[in-house]
């Protein structure tokens, strides 16, 4: 006896059929919707977390940048300050937040600096946060002092700093952060006496070295300018590797006293938690890069002492990867101990 094909499907194949076809259909528009929502990124306004107050230097590079990704684009971003803390307050609550392209950190160097001063962080650098771009690099600090000290180039003032009894001060912003790494590191190389004074936020130190409180600051260029034009501050040298443009008449540490010398500046770099899908961080730095070289902001970047950067993700994380070795060799060499 012949028998049909169709006479071996019963009721319960079919019925796998029908179960199967469902399930591929349910995963195709599963899939399908990830996607529309990934297309339609940002659908909401994106929380961008900074680690400074308002109106601080840093707060401000943060706004200027995502103003003009706004004004592009059309996205909306709401500026969180949680300042204190040398940024961990910031870090620890993007660490933890959802990996979905609604959170961004705006970090400085202090990022990269912590690991190697804090014996106990709330996250991890390297396992929490997704590099998305740098948006701009400082070439170097300028070594300033207060008028009333008697040197008028660097030799002389490197003279009178490996003197113990001269007792000369200079001041940073806590303990660990680059200001306080940069004058440490001078100290080793010059072989001066300089003696660390933390304050709390950047504005006592500048009010405390035009009172004569202390003797000297290693500042962020721009940051200065207007007080070594006016004569309550001298500058006495640059310790990047060329003369910073906005006072060409200043020498590098290099040309004036210790050749090869060269100390980075601070940068600014924004960053999403761990897990941010590709095509979300592909799309922040996309717009973000585009935003920093326009002439609006790349200007501004420039007069506050920063080169315009705006590299892909990978390269940034592996210039963190590096940043955060080198800090941890500047922190070892000032002898700080981990807190």
């Amino acid at each position: 006896m012949n028998i049909c094909p169709t006479q071996v499907w019963n009721t319960t194949s079919i019925d796998l059929v029908y179960r199967v076809a469902s399930l591929v259909s349910g995963l195709l528009i599963a899939v399908a919707q990830v996607h529309a929502r990934e297309q339609a990124y940002p659908s909401r306004p994106i929380r961008l977390v900074s680690t400074s107050a308002p109106g601080g230097s840093s707060d401000v590079i943060a706004r200027t940048v995502a103003q003009q990704v706004e004004s592009a684009s059309g996205w909306n971003f709401v500026v969180d300050n949680r300042a204190g803390a040398a940024g961990i307050i910031g870090y620890g609550i993007v660490a933890k937040a959802a990996p979905d392209g609604y959170t961004v950190l705006h970090a400085t160097a202090a990022l990269v600096i912590n690991p190697s001063i804090y014996r106990k962080l709330p996250y991890d650098v390297h396992r929490d946060f997704t590099p998305i771009t740098s948006l701009g690099s400082a070439y170097g600090y300028l070594v300033i002092v207060n008028p009333s000290v008697p040197a008028r180039s660097l030799k002389d003032f490197i003279a009178l700093a490996r003197n113990k009894d001269n007792r000369l001060l200079y001041g940073s912003p806590g303990v660990g952060n680059s200001l306080h790494l940069a004058g440490a590191t001078f100290n080793e190389r010059a072989g001066t006496q300089l003696v660390h004074v933390p304050y709390k936020g950047v504005a006592p130190v500048f009010n405390a070295l035009i009172s004569g409180e202390i003797q000297v600051l290693f500042s962020p260029a721009a940051a200065v300018l207007q007080h070594v034009q006016s004569g309550k501050m001298r500058a006495l040298a640059f310790t990047g590797p060329e003369r910073w443009e906005g006072l060409p008449d200043i020498p590098t540490v290099a040309e004036a006293a210790i050749p090869g010398f060269d100390i980075s500046g601070s940068w600014h770099g924004w960053f999403a938690p761990a897990q941010t899908p590709d095509a979300i961080i592909d799309t922040l730095h996309n717009a973000i890069r585009a935003a920093i070289h326009t002439p609006k902001v790349r200007d501004f970047l420039k007069a506050a002492g920063y080169e315009p950067d705006g590299r892909p993700p990978a390269e940034f994380r592996r210039f963190i990867a590096a940043e955060i070795k080198r800090y941890a060799e500047e922190v070892r060499k000032a002898g700080v101990e981990p807190q």
